[in-house]
């Protein structure tokens, strides 16, 4: 009798990791540092307050209409094809960012480099699945943690630092010139050591239900950042329902479509689409959050974007200690730790509005979003079949990334339609009810047979 001997391992897996890594740190960069340096792009090229919400959400919009199917392309054509692609494409508008002669080119640029960092994220995932064997696999994932973690703490702070010293007069744009180098080393070391896979070209993609959701989308956020500084005209309102009315459309289109870019199956569980409605509702409270803070310290308070960046550090620090914990309250209290993360998070919410923007709010709010995170995705998940379980994840990310984009328009227009103090109030409460709503809604997701 013979028996099958796995696979030996890549001989330059770790280096595959280091690449991997790479990019997600440029994502990461590119997601959160606007948040501090949008005013400073504004003082510098001018534009309307709507510029400092489409800065934001223009990235992480179409990150998320593509990363639905950036899986997906990279199973067709190839995972190392489409990672350069994504690579060289988001180097590319790194730099054209960097040039932006006005607030339109930037915001275009942004649109673009959320576009093919959706491409290429996916594609690392899935290239490190298959270069690590399954006893390393854990500890190569483990340190996606701590990595971004350090990101999301440096990269706002060490932005702010480039704004205030302002090296050779170029302020701002140099937090989009610092990509190019590190894009090129990307796309060098993912054509040096990242292994090429052929692709199967025999998987679809539903080209109806990628213009479904991008159209969707596009018409919810479009009217709540544009509408306000019209005034709230009717076409607004009428523009919001057609997003609605689009996304009915694109739940029937999932079922009736030979290549559904979410699988039907899925929709007819109650609790996984409990899970998508937790994601929706809290991370649409929580996408304009970090904005708005940003937008008060510097703004209201007069703040420079380096002070802005060291006083939301607390955040970052508290989301990845709250990261590294709440794998070990999963494991403890199951389902429950959603309700423990949502009730520390609502405790510094609370503390943000009575004593706004010290650290030890921040740092609060920071530990709860840690403990959410993570968890969140991971019990919902919990819910879907192993042969559903892509689908599920690029959803669920999808999610993540459009109620963000959406809670920037909704949290950012009542942050400016009401002024500084009243608008920071206004938007913590949102994000009060929205995790308020959370908790509510937590039941639809059931215990997995590990938390019975």
């Amino acid at each position: 009798m013979t028996t099958e001997r796995a696979a030996p391992p890549n001989r330059w897996r770790w280096r595959v990791l280091g690449v991997v890594l790479l990019a997600g740190v440029m994502d990461l960069l590119d997601s959160t540092v606007m948040n501090v340096a949008a005013p400073s792009v504004r003082a510098d090229l001018g534009g309307t307050e709507a510029v400092l919400q489409w800065l934001a959400a223009g990235y992480t919009l179409a990150f998320g209409v593509l990363l639905i199917v950036g899986g997906r392309l990279g199973d067709r054509w190839g995972r190392r094809r489409l990672f350069v692609a994504g690579a060289v494409g988001f180097t590319v508008a790194s730099a054209a960012c960097a040039v932006a002669p006005n607030p339109s080119v930037l915001i275009t640029a942004r649109v673009v480099q959320g576009a093919f960092g959706a491409l290429m994220i996916p594609q690392g995932f899935g290239t490190l699945t298959a270069v690590f064997g399954e006893r390393e696999r854990g500890r190569a994932f483990s340190l996606f943690g701590p990595v971004m973690g350090l990101a999301g703490i440096g990269g706002p702070i060490v932005a702010g630092g480039l704004i205030a010293l302002d090296p050779g007069g170029l302020g701002w744009r140099l937090i989009f010139l610092v990509n190019v180098p590190i894009g090129v080393l990307t796309v060098l070391g993912a054509l040096r050591w990242m292994p090429a896979d052929p692709g199967d070209r025999g998987a679809r993609i539903d080209p109806v239900g990628v213009a479904l959701v991008t159209a969707g989308s596009a018409f919810l956020v479009y009217p709540l950042i544009q509408g306000r500084e019209a005034g709230w005209p009717w076409w607004s309102f009428a523009v919001l329902a057609t997003g609605v009315l689009i996304f009915a459309v694109l739940i029937w289109r999932q079922r009736a479509s030979s290549a559904p870019i979410l699988v039907p199956s899925l929709l007819a569980k109650r609790a996984f689409v409990g899970g998508l409605v937790v994601v929706l509702v809290f991370f649409t409270g929580v996408g304009g959050l970090l904005l708005v803070l940003s937008l008060h310290l510097q703004l209201g308070l007069g703040n420079s974007p380096l002070q802005a960046a060291v006083a939301l550090a607390p955040i970052a620090v508290g989301i990845m200690l709250g990261s590294l914990a709440a794998p070990r309250l999963v494991r403890k209290l199951g389902r429950s730790s959603l309700h423990m993360g949502l009730a520390v998070e609502l405790v510094g919410l609370l503390a943000v509005m009575g004593l706004e923007t010290s650290v030890l709010p921040m740092f609060v709010v920071g530990t709860g979003l840690g403990l959410l995170f993570g968890p969140l995705i991971q019990t919902t998940l919990a819910t879907a079949d192993p042969s559903e379980v892509g689908s599920a994840s690029g959803s669920l990310n999808a999610m993540q990334q459009l109620a963000t984009a959406l809670g920037v328009a909704l949290v950012g227009s009542i942050y400016f339609g009401l002024g500084d103090i009243d608008g920071l109030h206004a938007g913590v409460l949102v994000t009060v009810g929205a995790c308020l709503v959370s908790a509510a809604l937590v039941p639809l997701i059931p215990r997995t047979r590990s938390q019975q």
